[in-house]
């Protein structure tokens, strides 16, 4: 093996190597936490009860909406009852923050959205935490919905910014929630206020 394979193979894995740690950063220090507008919209996984607060004190959020689904248990939604009323209590004991639980498949339902809107249209409600198990599918399928509705993002713009690759992801073509969100049709009425 030459001395440039062996700088390229270990410059490759470095890269590997940091990539992994990011993720696992990401996924298990910080919950897939990000923000979606600043100061106004974020999104994530699951943040444990017992460290929510200091999310909510350091980010000044007002308002949790959780897309999980206490009726359906499976691998993109493992939570159950229990652990959306661990949250809920947590929540609870916090002051002037609000907890929504939108129970939701990976596609919204209109119902699904109707209860969204209910919530963000109503600007006392900022800022707002929207969160799923993972904060990767659900999470980031509402804050492409926020972005188009009260950002005027085209829905490519929004479907987008759901992932750094949208190739081979479940907002890709011919995928479900890219499907969805290609086809997403905003209300017509918005409110210029929430802007």
């Amino acid at each position: 093996m030459t001395k440039t394979t062996k700088r390229i193979l270990l410059g490759l894995f470095a890269v590997i190597l940091i990539l992994v740690a990011k993720n696992l950063y990401n996924k298990h220090l910080n919950y897939n936490f990000k923000t979606i507008t600043d100061d106004k919209v974020f999104s994530s996984g699951v943040i444990p009860p017992e460290k929510i607060k200091d999310y909510v004190e350091d980010n000044n959020i007002k308002t949790i909406i959780d897309f999980r689904h206490p009726e359906i248990i499976d691998e993109l939604n493992p939570a159950n009852i229990d652990d959306i009323t661990k949250e809920r209590n947590a929540v609870s004991e916090i002051d002037n923050v609000n907890y929504h639980n939108i129970p939701s498949d990976q596609v919204p339902t209109q119902q699904n959205l109707d209860s969204l809107f209910n919530i963000l249209d109503n600007e006392d409600v900022y800022p707002v935490l929207m969160h799923c198990y993972h904060g990767t599918g659900r999470a980031q399928i509402y804050s492409a919905i926020y972005r188009i509705e009260y950002e005027d993002f085209t829905n490519e713009e929004a479907r987008n910014k759901t992932r750094t690759l949208l190739k081979f992801s479940s907002f890709d073509d011919g995928k479900p929630k890219g499907e969805f969100l290609k086809a997403y049709r905003p209300r017509e009425k918005k409110l210029d206020s929430l802007k």
